[in-house]
């Protein structure tokens, strides 16, 4: 089996480029000698001076414990939400770089939510993406579900996963990766589960980081909304939680909550380090469970 790392992100030297032609948030701009990121609602972030190096990546993966790792244009960066005109130019920019990308890393699509159309998730599953990712307050509401359902069809007609990552934080966000990256993500979750999984019943979906730690609240679910749609939604079969940026006692808890079955090997890589995986829970978590995700798992054999 092939060991999967679902969720890397590569800075490229087409995206350097078309972030630092970029005059507003998010861009580029020179500084000591290196780069530094700007985002409408956090603090500028330093980024290597030269643009990652896909060979090197690839070389690397060993020490990361995966042979093949899908990486993704971050949706905290903002781009899926910009006018149509500026997210599609970030995006094809993303693309070219991903089309000549080694094997051992596949990508993930992205689209501009301004004007996207099945037709966007059709181009980007033909030129060789995974799936989509969609930034998780695209699907914080059953209305926001609804909103990008014919995306979310269009994946589940072509059998491909759609990966909600955390979005661009709001202008004035404390400590984002803590607070309005979680939230969202749990925010998604809890519309997923109540609404979104009925709409589409067919379509593979993974959360990034846990899902903000979502499904630990369904004990909650049960006594404020519904117990049997809590029990449904920890149940799934079809929605996977990545572990990026946490550790034995969060992932531990989560796997007693929707199984083990459902857990994958997301690192967030080079923006968290990957953690130490339960020796009883490796292999489900890096091989057995991303391959299911993001090829289905095998029809059941017939006694």
């Amino acid at each position: 089996m092939t060991r999967i790392d679902v969720h890397q992100h590569l800075w490229t030297e087409g995206l350097y480029t078309a972030l630092a032609r970029r005059d507003a948030p998010p861009r580029l701009r020179a500084r000591d000698g290196g780069w530094w990121l700007e985002l409408a609602g956090e603090a500028p972030y330093a980024l290597p001076a030269e643009p990652h190096d896909a060979e090197r990546r690839v070389a690397v993966l060993g020490d990361l414990g995966v042979d093949t790792a899908v990486v993704a244009l971050s949706s905290a960066l903002g781009v899926e939400h910009l006018p149509a005109d500026e997210a599609r130019a970030l995006i094809a920019a993303w693309d070219e770089d991903a089309d000549g990308l080694p094997g051992a890393l596949p990508a993930w699509g992205s689209l501009p939510l301004a004007d996207a159309e099945p037709a966007d998730v059709d181009a980007a599953l033909d030129r060789g993406r995974v799936g989509i990712v969609l930034p998780a307050d695209a699907l914080a509401t059953p209305g926001a579900v609804d909103r990008a359902g014919p995306l979310l069809e269009r994946l589940a007609e072509r059998g491909a996963p759609l990966f909600v990552h955390p979005g661009a934080a709001p202008a004035g966000a404390w400590q984002p990766a803590m607070t309005s990256y979680t939230a969202s993500l749990a925010a998604a979750w809890h519309a997923w589960a109540l609404h979104g999984r009925r709409a589409h019943p067919r379509l593979r979906v993974v959360f990034a980081a846990l899902a903000g730690l979502g499904p630990l609240h369904a004990e909650r679910l049960a006594v404020r909304v519904d117990p049997a749609a809590a029990r449904t939604a920890l149940d799934d079969p079809l929605t996977f939680f990545d572990t990026s940026s946490y550790g034995p006692v969060a992932i531990d808890a989560t796997v007693r909550a929707v199984g083990r079955d459902r857990m994958v090997h997301g690192s967030d890589w080079p923006f968290a380090e990957p953690r130490p995986l339960d020796r009883l829970l490796r292999r489900a978590v890096v091989e057995d469970n991303p391959a299911a995700l993001l090829r289905g798992r095998p029809a059941a054999v017939a006694a």
